[in-house]
C-alpha cells in the first residue's frame, strides 16, 4: 500500500482513475471486520500531495476514497473544495460505487454547486466553495473524490489530520509535501505515540503514512480528539499571504511581520473623532479609566459584520473607515478601538486568539494560527486587561468563555509575544442563591429568590436582559426549573452590574402541589431551586482521559417556614463529600419549631484526570445526584 502511494503521486491526475480501477476493490465486503467495528465510515485511501513550487506558488492534490456504512457516516464523505481570488480549482470529480464496488454515478466539476463559503453575517467575501450535494440511494456506498487547486498563498499549508474524529476508521492515509527549491521550512508532529505512522524526510520532501487505524468511540467528559489523534503542521519561513510576502521563523519575527505589513498605517482617525474621544476623557489621568470611557463609546457606535475579502482574513479595515460606517469585523473593530486608545495616550496591542472552542496558540511553533482578534492593554500593576471589541454589551475587561484562559499572540511593534488571557476558574465562577420559602398547608410553595452570578456564570446570563419577560419566564419553567411541576414566575427583575461584573436575578415564585400530603405528614424536597442531577455515563472500559472543562461553585441558602399546623421534628445530619474533583456539603440548621435553614455548597474543579479516575468521578456525581432528591417529612401538631 505504501509503495502504491508513492507511485501514484508521481503521475498526472488524469491517469489516477485508471490505476485505481485496476488495483482497488471498492466493495464494502473487502473491508476488515476490525475497521468496521464502531465505524460509520471507513477511509479506504486518502492522499494529499503538496508541491511548493515557489514562495508564491503551491499546488495541492487530494484523493479521498471513503466507504460510508450508514447515514451517520455521510459527514466523513464531504464533497467540496474551497477557492478565492488567489486559488484556482484545476480538477474536481467524483465517482460513486455501490456496496458491491460497481460504479453507479460519475460527477464532473460542472455538476458541483458554487456558493459563498461564508454565512449571511458576512458583509462581503471572496471565499467560495464548490460542493456536490449527493443523496445516497442505499448503504453502504463508496465515494472517490479527486481535487486539485493552485494558489499563490503559501502561508496556509494544509495540515495532515489522518483521523478526523470519532466513528471513522482508516485503511490508508498518506501525506507528502515536496519543496524542490528547498525554501526553509519547519514541522511539528503531535500524538504519534501508539499510532502506526511511518515517516520519511529529506531536504526537499516529507511524507507520512498511517494504516489500519480502528475507529474511536466518543466518550463524554473526554479531552478533544485533536488532543490525542495524530497531526502534522508545516510552515514555510518564507511565504506569501494574499500577495504580501513574509519571512519568519519564530513568534517575535511573525509578530513584527504582521505589525509592519498588516497593521502599520491602518490606525488613522479623522481629527473630529480624535477631538471627540479626547473630550470624553478630559480631566481623567488614570489610563484604565480612560480606556473604560473609550470602550463604552466604541460599543455605542459600532456593530459587528464579518469582512473577508483579499487579505481581509488577516488585515483589518482601516480605522477611519470603521469610524465612518460604524461597523467592522473582529479585526476592524479591534484595530479601531486601538486607534481610539492611541488618540488618548493609552497603550494597547492587537491580539490573535482561537475563540469559542478553548484552544491555545501553539507557543512553541510559529505559523498562521487563530480565528479571532481581541485587544490587550498592559496594566502597570502587571495584570493584563483584555477587550472583546465585537460585543456592544459585554463589560469592560471581561472575556467570558469565548476567549478566556488560553495562549494568545500579542502583536507589538517589536514583534509577537505569547501571553495568556484571564482565567475564570473554580470560585471565580460562582452562583449564590438566597431564598425565603414558605410552605403552605395545601402543599403549595411561595418563594422569594435572589441569585447572583459571577465569572463564567455571569457569562451565561448577562444577555438575558435583552430577552422579553415572556421568553425568560418560559426559560425558567421549561429549562432551568423544569423538574418543578406547576411552577409559576409571578415577578421577575434582572440587574446587570457591568462595573462589578455581576448578574442578579430577583424572582417571586409559586409552585402548586409541591409537597405530598397524607393524614399526618407533609413530605417535600428541600432542594427547590438548584437541583444537580448530572451523572456521567457509565463505561465498562474507559479509553480516554477525563476532562472537567469548567470549574464552578454554587452556594444555596434557603430559609424555610413550616405550614400552619405542622411542627419540625428531626433534621437530617450534615452531608459532606470531599474528592480531588471537588466537594459537596449540605447543612441543616433548626431555628425554632417552625423554621429551619438549608445551606448547600458544591464546588467542581476544572482539570484533566487519568482515565482510571473516571469511575471515582462518576461515583462522586452519582452521590450528589442522589442526595439532591432528599425529602423531609414534617408532622402535624397533635
Amino acid at each position: 500500500m505504501k509503495k502504491y502511494f508513492y507511485i501514484t503521486i508521481l503521475l498526472p491526475l488524469f491517469s489516477y482513475f485508471s490505476i485505481c480501477a485496476q488495483v482497488v476493490d471498492y466493495s464494502s465486503l473487502s473491508i476488515s471486520s476490525e475497521l468496521k467495528e464502531n465505524a460509520n465510515a471507513v477511509i479506504r485511501n486518502q492522499s494529499t500531495e503538496i508541491i511548493i513550487e515557489d514562495i508564491n506558488q503551491m499546488v495541492v492534490r487530494k484523493s479521498k476514497t471513503v466507504t460510508v456504512l450508514n447515514k451517520m457516516g455521510n459527514a466523513d464523505a464531504r464533497l467540496g473544495e474551497s477557492y478565492d481570488n488567489d486559488t484556482k480549482i484545476t480538477n474536481l470529480s467524483v465517482l460513486i460505487y455501490n456496496a458491491l464496488g460497481e460504479e453507479v454515478n460519475k460527477f464532473k466539476e460542472k455538476d458541483f454547486n458554487d456558493v459563498s463559503a461564508v454565512e449571511g453575517g458576512t458583509l462581503y467575501s471572496d471565499s467560495r466553495v464548490k460542493y456536490l450535494d449527493y443523496t445516497p440511494v442505499s448503504y453502504p456506498y463508496t465515494v472517490v473524490f479527486l481535487s486539485e487547486y493552485k494558489t499563490s498563498t503559501t502561508g496556509f499549508i494544509p495540515w495532515w489530520f489522518p483521523v478526523n474524529g470519532y466513528y471513522v476508521s482508516v485503511e490508508n492515509s498518506s501525506y507528502v509535501i515536496k519543496n524542490p527549491n528547498q525554501i526553509p521550512w519547519r514541522k511539528k508532529q503531535f500524538n504519534f505515540e501508539g499510532f502506526n505512522v511511518e515517516e520519511q524526510e529529506s531536504k526537499n520532501e516529507i511524507s507520512y503514512v498511517l494504516q489500519n487505524q480502528q475507529a474511536y468511540v466518543y466518550e463524554r467528559n473526554a479531552i478533544h480528539y485533536r488532543d490525542f489523534l495524530p497531526k502534522v503542521i508545516i510552515a514555510l519561513d518564507k511565504f506569501q499571504l494574499k500577495g504580501v510576502e513574509g519571512n519568519y521563523s519564530n513568534w517575535k519575527e511573525f509578530g513584527k511581520w504582521m505589525y509592519e505589513k498588516l497593521l502599520l498605517g491602518r490606525n488613522e482617525l479623522d481629527q473630529v473623532t480624535v477631538a471627540k474621544v479626547k473630550s470624553l476623557v478630559e480631566g481623567e489621568t488614570d489610563p484604565i479609566q480612560k480606556a473604560k470611557i473609550v470602550y463604552e463609546y466604541m460599543q455605542s457606535k459600532t456593530r459587528y459584520i464579518s469582512v473577508q475579502v483579499g487579505i481581509g482574513g488577516w488585515e483589518p479595515i482601516a480605522s477611519n473607515r470603521v469610524d465612518q460606517v460604524g461597523y467592522g469585523d473582529c479585526k476592524g473593530l479591534t484595530n479601531y478601538m486601538k486607534a481610539l486608545l492611541d488618540a488618548v495616550g493609552v497603550t494597547s496591542y492587537y491580539t490573535v486568539v482561537y475563540a469559542d472552542e478553548k484552544r491555545d496558540i501553539d507557543k512553541e511553533f510559529s505559523s498562521i494560527q487563530g480565528n479571532h482578534v481581541i485587544l490587550n492593554i498592559p496594566d502597570s500593576s502587571g495584570k493584563d486587561i483584555w477587550l472583546e471589541c465585537t460585543s456592544q454589551t459585554i463589560p469592560f475587561g471581561f472575556l467570558g468563555d469565548f476567549t478566556h484562559d488560553r495562549n494568545v499572540l500579542v502583536i507589538t511593534p517589536e514583534g509577537g509575544v505569547i501571553k495568556r488571557t484571564t482565567s475564570y476558574k473554580g470560585e471565580d465562577n460562582i452562583q449564590t442563591s438566597n431564598a425565603r420559602i414558605t410552605l403552605l398547608p395545601t402543599g403549595d410553595v411561595k418563594a422569594v429568590l435572589k441569585r447572583v452570578s459571577k465569572g463564567l456564570r455571569y457569562d451565561d446570563k448577562f444577555n438575558w436582559e435583552s430577552e422579553s419577560q415572556e421568553d425568560l419566564i418560559k426559560k425558567y419553567k421549561s429549562e432551568i426549573w423544569s423538574y418543578n411541576n406547576n411552577l409559576e414566575v409571578e415577578t421577575l427583575a434582572l440587574h446587570n452590574n457591568k462595573k462589578e461584573v455581576t448578574f442578579t436575578e430577583k424572582l417571586e415564585i409559586s409552585i402548586q402541589n409541591y409537597a405530598t400530603l397524607n393524614e399526618n405528614e407533609f413530605l417535600f424536597r428541600v432542594n427547590v431551586f438548584n437541583k444537580k442531577s448530572f451523572v456521567p455515563k457509565r463505561y465498562r472500559e474507559r479509553k480516554l482521559p477525563l476532562k472537567i472543562s469548567e470549574g464552578y461553585k454554587d452556594v444555596d441558602q434557603y430559609s424555610f417556614e413550616m405550614p400552619n399546623g405542622y411542627v419540625l421534628d428531626i433534621l437530617p445530619p450534615e452531608k459532606k463529600l470531599i474528592t480531588k474533583f471537588g466537594s459537596y456539603n449540605v447543612l441543616f440548621t433548626k431555628v425554632d419549631d417552625t423554621h429551619f435553614n438549608f445551606k448547600k455548597t458544591i464546588e467542581i474543579k476544572e482539570g484533566v484526570y487519568p482515565k482510571e479516575d473516571y469511575k471515582a468521578y462518576r461515583s462522586f456525581r452519582r452521590s450528589i445526584a442522589k442526595y439532591e432528591n432528599l425529602r423531609i417529612a414534617i408532622k402535624k401538631k397533635k
